[in-house]
């Protein structure tokens, strides 16, 4: 189901407009190194990539909090040096932000990620001028913050909840989106799943970019030529 034309657009960052898993892991490798303790599977640790460590952290070195926030801050030692410029674009985001740009909508960033490193991220992409503002972390959150982030980009762009659309891989997008009336639209060549995005109320899913473009009722003969039909691999 086609969401009506919204005027503003938000977007999670990792898993729905880039692939950020290698600069991750790599951090993930030398955080956990540094204090001496093995990290669970690539695929346990694919589940870590949105909701914020302080969450995911206790599962593997439990009630801890001082070794826990010590990961964490080697962790973003690594991240800021290198790891947040292990990320690619997926396949026909880019196309689908110049067309979004192009037809007059307000985007922002949506993102758990710390902000300045979401900033420093968003800035490096082609694309990252289309985003009008970046809603990210600060440095203390120990929980997801996706409903206070939307409810700020609402007040800031003066929109009204029928006339913003949230998109994200995870169920923190979806929850954030509904917690304030916003459709939730979810994508599926992220870090979650469709059973994941069901559960949690998506109002619609994508399995490709050019999917995304129908669902926010983008103009679809340029759409159609301009976005590539092939879904990003996951």
């Amino acid at each position: 189901m086609k969401v009506a034309s919204p005027k503003l657009v938000l977007f999670d960052l990792d898993g729905t407009l880039i692939d950020s898993a290698a600069g991750i892991f790599s951090s993930l490798d030398h955080a956990f190194a540094q204090i001496g303790v093995a990290l669970p599977p690539r695929e346990v640790l694919r589940t870590w990539i949105g909701p914020p460590f302080h969450q995911s952290f206790p599962t593997v070195l439990g009630d801890d909090a001082e070794l826990v926030e010590t990961a964490i801050a080697h962790y973003r030692d690594h991240y800021i040096a290198t790891g947040w410029a292990g990320h690619a674009v997926y396949p026909g985001i880019a196309e689908l932000i110049q067309l979004l740009a192009a037809d007059g909508r307000k985007l922002a960033i949506v993102t758990t990620k710390v902000s300045v490193q979401a900033k420093k991220i968003v800035a490096s992409l082609p694309f990252g001028a289309a985003f009008a503002q970046v809603y990210g972390a600060d440095l203390k959150t120990a929980h997801s913050a996706k409903a206070e982030m939307v409810a700020q980009a609402l007040s800031d762009f003066a929109i009204a909840p029928a006339e913003a659309a949230m998109i994200g891989d995870r169920h923190f997008d979806i929850a954030g989106a509904r917690a304030n009336g916003v459709r939730g639209i979810g994508v599926s060549w992220g870090f979650g799943s469709v059973e994941e995005l069901t559960e949690a109320g998506a109002h619609a899913l994508a399995h490709a970019p050019h999917e995304l473009a129908h669902l926010l009722s983008a103009p679809s003969a340029v759409s159609a030529a301009a976005i590539p039909a092939a879904a990003p691999a996951p």
